[in-house]
């Protein structure tokens, strides 16, 4: 049998070439325009005649067999091949019994005997003589279908049309040659046509028009509807591999596209833009034209067509809701649902994800409702608010859409009381205090919500002792708590101290508060100083804050212990920026001037003090203080040689890990208060990651940054005087590395990776993928084994979840053994980092708990006689305890003796506790 292959179809009138494949050389068609006188035999007639040649030697006809021709659909009129017929007979030919000693002449037919014939060996010889009619015509027989045939006399089989393999892919034929009265010669051959498909078809939707529906922020890259396109040619070829895109989109507001489709599925998506902007508000319906190309779209003559996609955008689902109001202490049945979200997709799983480190969050949301609750009454005034994300993810814990914010506020109930501000209030009044005058206030809170009426107070007298000279003597406003008094001025000799009680409410709590008014003298005397002038004070400037550097002296002729006698002392002027403060013994009226602070030698010298004594109580109309309550000081600040001085005690600032080596990070700056240049330097940089020009204070990264190694980098900027060294001072430099995907993932090898032997196939185990660089939120890895025949044939892998994948094995024939298998691990970051790396998983024998033997080597397992002897020896004489030694030595001796006759020990039952807690 041999096969033919036309590789190219040429169209009639053609002067080209066309070349088929034998199995025996190549045969040419030259199709022209000049008439043969074969042509006429054909019927139908063909409007062209073939030509037919030999090309170096090699036939372009040939006898009847079985034969093979690969044709190309379409193309019209062709020959395919030509048959040939054989010569008549003219000679005799014998066959039979023949036994090697009977024959006959091929040209006479004489039949002769040419030995011995042997009756004991063979009675009967039985022979076939025959003479061969010649054949004269040929016949084709088949799935001709009206356009295959062969003309009778030339043996020529020819297409009269074109094949179709959408239609019809195989033409199975039956071919024979005749004699003169139409009996067969030869055959029947099969000869079979295969229909070779070219691309005549052009890719059709299945829909006229689409329709789809999209939510707002759906997940980019997530399908929410397919387009779907076939061809009706040859699907094993590129005819029919089609490749979809979309050519309009209308109306366009970016240069980005909204939408995507997937050139090999026809899946239709939102892109980022599309994500991130897509809004029914602005724009509810667009308009896609989408593609179809066959030949997989690579070639300018492929067959296109183009169908409208119309897409409605909803509003999301996915949105986070109001502000939530829940009022506190509530004693409805917990948990209490509040809200509920809902993604755009089906089938996720919600998850609460805290933005705030708190002990417990008290809300809790289904996992596959949506549904949020708040598990506990709140109390406002423990926390007032709570803001919490909920995530959404798919199977794989990978997040479906964006975290949605929620926020709760904790409404005030009117739960607290007042409360007063001190157990008692003590207020002085003077004798000769006017009808009206303000007293004093009383002092109340309420931890209830501030400026609501749950926090609202009124105060009122409700007593008030003596009642004399009357029993209304003091008036309390309402609203702000301030006393006052409501007529006459008091009189010592009536009462010299009163008890009030004043009650504060709210709108549902009450509270007493205790008040003592103390009438005292009248302020008719005014503070007089002993010195009218202090002289000074020298003080260097490095003195310390509160260092006491003057004490003073006034007298107040006043009632003794009362606001009209009590001295309070005050810088009137001299001292711009409070450098001193003063305070008073309220016993002695001694005054006590004080640094309040640091003294700079460079800003203020000299400080020209005047100093003040005053009374807390008015003075009585007609009295004024004057120059008696004035005195004045001097203070001289004295130079020292300072270190120089940073602008800020800690420089930080936040870079990412990548940043090149020799990058500016920040400058630092320091004076010299005596004006002397200041160097720089670094302290405790153990990375030695930076560097310091010593004269500008900029800080340069010195070799890369690593947050895998230090995330928070802190060390310590010096700054020195240029010509003292020694006069120096320091401030924190801290760097806070920004993470980025530089590390790439690995497998996590705390659990031995193992199956037990034999290995039946169908076992899996889990496996875990791990990344130094930090992870927000979810962590998304991808496995995969690489494209090697070996390891592909032995393992498969499957995604678990984000974070873990199956490793199983495919077949069952594994030696007992470890196996390194190469997996490639990629985290899916930006950019994307992958690793390969080797994992180790042992096929072992394993225990009833399926947990891996571990064979116990005997010499490594036991110490020899002498070494037991002595380590026992030496326990045994360090505690003591001497009486116990010839029984523990027989036990020795008993059990190596023991393990000695059973010859090598057994294999120990090692389990692996970890393999217990893997995660599943």
């Amino acid at each position: 049998m041999f096969s033919a292959n036309l590789e190219e179809s040429l169209p009639l009138y053609s002067n080209k070439i066309a070349r088929r494949r034998l199995s025996g050389g190549e045969l040419l068609f030259v199709w022209g325009g000049s008439r043969h006188p074969s042509a006429a035999l054909l019927h139908p007639p063909l409007s062209l005649q073939a030509i037919w040649l030999n090309l170096e030697c090699l036939l372009v006809s040939g006898p009847l067999k079985d034969m093979d021709f690969f044709v190309q659909e379409g193309g019209g009129a062709r020959i395919l091949h030509q048959f040939t017929l054989e010569s008549p007979a003219v000679s005799f030919r014998v066959a039979g019994e023949k036994d090697g000693i009977i024959d006959i002449d091929l040209k006479t037919g004489i039949l002769y005997i040419n030995g011995s014939l042997d009756w004991e060996t063979k009675q009967v010889h039985k022979l076939q003589f025959t003479l061969e009619s010649p054949a004269v015509s040929f016949r084709v027989a088949g799935e001709k279908d009206g356009i295959i045939d062969i003309d009778l006399k030339t043996g020529i089989l020819y297409i009269n049309g074109s094949l179709d393999w959408e239609t019809k892919q195989v033409h199975k034929l039956q071919v024979e040659s005749l004699d003169e009265s139409g009996s067969r010669v030869k055959g029947p051959y099969a000869v079979t046509i295969y229909v070779e498909d070219i691309n005549d078809n052009p890719p059709e939707f299945n829909q006229t028009e689409y329709f789809g529906v999209v939510r707002q922020n759906s997940r980019p890259g997530k399908p929410f509807m397919y387009v779907h396109a076939t061809d009706r040619d040859d699907p094993s070829t590129p005819h029919a591999q089609l490749s979809y895109s979309i050519l309009h989109h209308f109306p366009k507001y970016f240069e980005e596209m909204l939408f995507q489709i997937d050139n090999a599925t026809g899946a239709i998506s939102p892109t980022r833009t599309g994500s991130y902007y897509l809004d029914p508000l602005k724009q509810d319906t667009f308009t896609l034209v989408v593609s179809v190309k066959d030949m997989g779209g690579m070639t300018t003559n492929a067959f296109a067509s183009s169908v409208d996609v119309i897409i409605t955008v909803r509003e999301t689902l996915w949105k986070a809701p109001s502000t939530i109001y829940i009022k506190e202490n509530s004693t409805q049945v917990h948990p209490v649902n509040i809200t509920k979200v809902q993604s755009n997709e089906p089938g996720v799983i919600y998850d609460l994800f805290e933005k705030e480190k708190l002990p417990r969050l008290p809300f809790s949301i289904s996992k596959d409702g949506g549904d949020i609750y708040v598990t506990e009454p709140l109390d406002r005034e423990e926390k007032d608010t709570y803001t919490f994300f909920v995530v959404s993810k798919d199977g794989t814990g990978e997040l479906v859409d964006k975290p949605l914010q929620i926020q709760v506020i904790v409404e005030d109930i009117n739960d607290n009381p007042p409360v007063c501000q001190q157990d008692l209030t003590v207020i002085e009044v003077q004798e000769n205090e006017q009808g009206g005058s303000n007293i004093g206030t009383v002092l109340a809170t309420d931890m209830d919500e501030k400026n609501t009426f749950n926090s609202r107070l009124r105060f009122q007298i409700q007593s008030q002792e003596p009642e004399y000279p009357s029993n209304n003597l003091f008036y309390i406003q309402q609203d702000t708590g301030t006393l006052q008094l409501t007529g006459r001025s008091l009189n010592k000799r009536d009462s010299a101290k009163y008890s009030l009680k004043v009650l504060v409410s709210d709108p549902q709590f009450q509270t007493i508060c205790h008040v003592e008014v103390h009438v005292i003298d009248i302020n008719d005397e005014i503070p007089i100083f002993e010195k009218s002038d202090y002289d000074s004070v020298t003080l260097t400037e490095n003195t310390p804050v509160g260092t006491v550097i003057l004490e003073i002296q006034a007298t107040d002729g006043d009632e003794p212990a009362t606001g009209s006698s009590l001295i309070v002392y005050q810088v009137k002027e001299g001292d711009p920026n409070n450098t001193f403060i003063i305070e008073t013994d309220s016993e002695t009226n001694r005054g006590f001037v004080r640094i309040n602070k640091a003294l700079d030698f460079e800003t203020m010298p000299v400080y020209n003090l005047v100093i003040n004594a005053t009374n807390p109580e008015p003075l009585v109309k007609g009295v004024k203080y004057n120059s008696s309550s004035l005195t004045t000081f001097k203070v001289f600040v004295t130079n020292v040689e300072e270190p120089p001085v940073f602008q800020k005690p800690v420089y930080k600032i936040e870079v990412s890990e990548d940043i090149p080596v020799n990058t500016l990070v920040m400058t630092v700056e320091a004076y010299d208060p005596e004006g002397d240049s200041v160097r720089y330097s670094l302290e405790g940089d153990v990375r030695k990651w930076l560097r310091i020009d010593s004269a500008t204070g900029q800080v340069y990264t010195a070799s890369l940054l690593d947050r895998e190694k230090e995330e928070i980098y802190s060390i310590e900027v010096v700054a020195s005087e240029l010509n003292n060294a020694a006069q120096k001072s320091k401030a924190f430099l801290v760097l806070q590395l920004r993470d980025v995907n530089d590390n790439p993932p690995q497998i996590a090898m705390d659990n031995p990776t193992f199956f037990c032997y034999p290995v039946s196939g169908g076992e899996r185990t889990l496996i875990q993928a791990t990344d130094a660089d930090e992870l927000f939120f979810y962590s998304k890895f991808t496995f995969s084994l690489p494209d090697e025949t070996n390891t592909r044939n032995n393992w498969e892998i499957s995604k678990y979840n984000a974070t873990h994948a199956y490793l199983s094995p495919k077949h069952g024939n594994f030696e007992e053994k470890v196996y390194d298998v190469p997996i490639i691990l990629n985290d899916n970051g930006k950019p994307p980092l992958e690793n390969k790396v080797n994992l180790k998983v042992n096929i072992c024998k394993c225990s009833s708990e399926n947990s891996c033997f571990i064979e116990i080597d005997r010499q490594h397992s036991w110490p020899t006689a002498g070494q037991a002897i002595g380590i026992l020896l030496g326990v045994l004489l360090i505690i003591g305890k001497s009486l116990l030694l010839g029984a523990i030595l027989a036990g020795v001796f008993f059990h190596m003796k023991h393990k000695e006759k059973n010859g090598k020990s057994q294999p120990k039952d090692a389990k692996d506790n970890a393999e217990l807690n893997r995660l599943a």
